[in-house]
């Protein structure tokens, strides 16, 4: 009989404390919602300024629009204005490709289409080889590379572009990211947001 009551007594007292950590854990989240969300949308416009180059006047967060691609892709973009022309787009994109999973940056074309910058927001990558995706070294070979005129792929595949050593497959994943970034800029070049 005491078996059974210890039982019952540990099962209890399990399921009160994992409620009870839940509800902490949810409480947490709830206070903390804000400030992530903030600090968020603060690192998409430090990249948004690093990306469009030069000077802008007006604040192409609040100008985003959103665009879908042939795939059902759906991308946000934010058009920088000098004296209500656009001279530049940022392009928020992402790859699933990455080695370690998702990768997401903010793309810099300008008008002419050609590509400026981009900076990664996000990514999983093996630190000290992956990560170089976001280094000097490796973003410098795109900025003035036009996508329409050049093959978009790394030499490996055939293409102009040098990979990170030991790091093909983020390489890979970053040209991709690219690749959907100037697609998006082309819908919204053609003036066709949705196809």
């Amino acid at each position: 009989m005491s078996k059974k009551i210890s039982l019952f007594n540990l099962c209890v007292t399990l399921v009160i404390i994992s409620a009870c950590s839940a509800f902490l854990i949810g409480s947490v989240y709830k206070l903390t919602e804000p400030a992530i969300s903030k600090a968020k949308e603060k690192k998409q416009l430090e990249a948004i300024a690093s990306v469009v180059g030069g000077d802008f006047d007006n604040d192409p967060y609040a100008e985003r629009i959103s665009v879908k691609l042939k795939d059902g892709t759906q991308m946000e973009l934010f058009p920088a204005r000098k004296d209500g022309q656009i001279t530049s787009i940022a392009v928020k994109s992402s790859s699933d490709k990455g080695f370690g999973g998702k990768i997401e940056m903010m793309v810099g074309i300008f008008i002419d289409g050609t590509i400026n910058n981009y900076e990664i927001l996000e990514q999983h990558e093996t630190p000290g080889l992956g990560t170089k995706i976001s280094e000097t070294r490796f973003k410098s070979q795109f900025k003035g590379y036009r996508p329409a005129s050049n093959d978009f792929k790394l030499k490996k595949d055939g293409g102009d572009i040098d990979a990170v050593t030991a790091a093909t497959i983020s390489s890979r994943a970053a040209v991709d990211a690219l690749s959907k970034a100037y697609k998006g800029y082309n819908r919204f070049n053609l003036g066709n947001k949705n196809e």
